[in-house]
């Protein structure tokens, strides 16, 4: 399957009936972060609260973010102790970081445009919402190179090198070490 979602698409086809239905893993890689919420079937809800269940359902969350999250995606946050204090769930910042993807089980993914933002994925209203692209896919080639790439973010792989370390507030790896 390699299939263009656009615009509203993305929440409709990828975002709302795919990341609940996570079974062992999700990884997030979005530069921009803000609070989003998903059609919780009786109400709206934040999406951080549907990554929360998950986490409390063992499925592992890893979200790799460029920059601070809005201030309301902070609040919502906190109200939720399993991102908090978990071991399944994961986060760091890395201010490099422009990609925008969405990995669930290692079996599809979404690669676009869109951040982890109400507007860019798709779940605001059809005339506040941004125009966005991106592809869903379940090839395992190129499956296993965007896992292993989100991996050597995450694992701090390219900070030894990183010419913008002065600009990390949140280094992932000590270099001091």
């Amino acid at each position: 399957m390699h299939t263009l979602l656009l615009n509203r698409e993305i929440y409709t086809q990828f975002i709302q009936p795919c990341i609940p239905e996570a079974k062992r893993f999700v990884w997030i890689v979005t530069a921009d972060i803000k609070d989003m919420y998903v059609d919780g079937h009786r109400r709206m809800k934040p999406l951080l609260e549907v990554l929360n269940e998950l986490v409390e359902s063992g499925v592992a969350v890893r979200l790799i973010h460029a920059k601070e999250p809005g201030p309301r995606f902070r609040e919502e946050f906190d109200r939720f102790d399993s991102l908090i204090k978990s071991e399944l769930f994961e986060r760091i910042l890395c201010p490099r970081v422009h990609t925008k993807a969405v990995v669930i089980d290692g079996t599809k993914a979404f690669v676009g445009s869109a951040n982890l933002t109400g507007a860019g994925m798709g779940a605001k209203h059809e005339d506040k919402r941004n125009f966005e692209a991106g592809f869903v896919f379940d090839d395992r080639q190129h499956l296993n190179e965007l896992m292993q790439w989100i991996d050597e973010l995450y694992l701090g792989e390219h900070c030894i090198k990183c010419r913008r370390r002065a600009y990390c507030p949140d280094p992932i790896i000590d270099l001091n070490r």
